[in-house]
């Protein structure tokens, strides 16, 4: 079945056309004050100056849809338009073009094409390939532990099933990375709540630990926790610390949860848990998330896997 998106996400930063200023002055490319996002459409350069990567991103996939309305985005553009993860900033605009009978690279875009039928969504007016596809055409180019991060934020966000993507993606002619679109979808899942759990999850079979519970909740001292990776006959809890966890922009909410992952931490280790936390950037280098399990007392179960530890990170597709 296809999958119905949310809303589509908006330019993060007002664009506008070139030809919409004609006749002022100075010209656009001439303004210090205007920067531009791709030629013929400019953004205000300190609010450009302000956005994040992935959000930059975003906003030079919408002026591409402003000077092509006939578009149909794929791969990380449509991720970026639908909310799923992205990773930094990619490096080209992704569009699926039927006319071609090959994908190309012109400038910084690139055009997919493909050997079987695709099926074309219509969002708020932009173009866009389907979920589904969109999911397997990342699972075979992005680094493994990437593209499970997009798989499982579409589970969450979606109707869709994992039982579904599998299906979808053995009936695709396109045989090219299977290994890897098969790695991906057999371990897919809505419990992930954030890209960093998504990567910590990968990041924990490839250092041979054992396979954790997700969101196991805790009844401890009156209260019901939930964590986010647990294994209960070895007493540990794994923790995937994130600053949009702790209130992203509100330092108040931030505090407060601060706060309320103390008391949760403290009761926890009362029961007899131990605890271990490891942030964004621990998971990325696999170093710190390995280093606090081991400290929790957690052994691996397995041989880790070194090759696919170093993939962990490095994202060639993006900036």
């Amino acid at each position: 079945m296809d999958a119905i998106p949310r809303s589509l996400r908006e330019s993060p930063v007002h664009l506008f056309r070139a030809s919409s200023l004609l006749g002022t002055a100075p010209y656009p490319s001439r303004d210090a004050r205007l920067h531009k996002v791709r030629p013929g459409v400019y953004a205000a350069r300190d609010a450009w100056n302000a956005l994040e990567p992935w959000d930059r991103y975003l906003a030079r996939v919408h002026a591409f849809a402003l000077v092509r309305a006939d578009a149909v985005f794929s791969h990380e553009s449509a991720a970026s338009l639908l909310g799923l993860p992205t990773f930094g900033h990619p490096r080209n605009i992704h569009i699926f073009d039927t006319r071609r009978s090959r994908s190309v690279a012109y400038g910084d875009v690139t055009a997919h094409t493909s050997a079987g039928a695709r099926s074309v969504q219509r969002v708020g007016g932009i173009h866009l390939t389907t979920v589904e596809d969109l999911v397997i055409d990342l699972a075979r180019v992005l680094p493994p532990a990437f593209g499970l991060a997009v798989a499982d934020a579409a589970l969450r966000d979606s109707s869709l099933s994992r039982e579904e993507l599998i299906d979808h993606a053995a009936a695709q002619r396109n045989t090219f990375r299977m290994k890897r679109v098969e790695w991906v979808l057999t371990r897919a899942t809505p419990l992930a709540e954030s890209a960093g759990e998504s990567l910590s999850r990968a990041v924990i079979e490839w250092c041979g630990f054992p396979t954790p519970t997700l969101q196991m909740t805790h009844r401890l001292e009156g209260r019901a926790y939930r964590s986010d990776f647990s294994w209960p006959e070895q007493k540990v809890i794994g923790e995937s610390d994130g600053w949009l966890k702790y209130g992203g922009d509100d330092p108040v909410a931030a505090a407060e949860a601060v706060r309320a992952e103390k008391r949760r931490e403290d009761s926890s280790r009362r029961a007899g848990w131990r605890v271990a936390r490891w942030d964004y950037a621990g998971a990325l280098g696999a170093d710190g998330l390995r280093a606090a399990l081991a400290a929790a007392g957690l052994a691996p179960s397995r041989r880790a896997d070194p090759a696919a530890l170093a993939s962990v990170g490095r994202n060639p597709r993006s900036r």
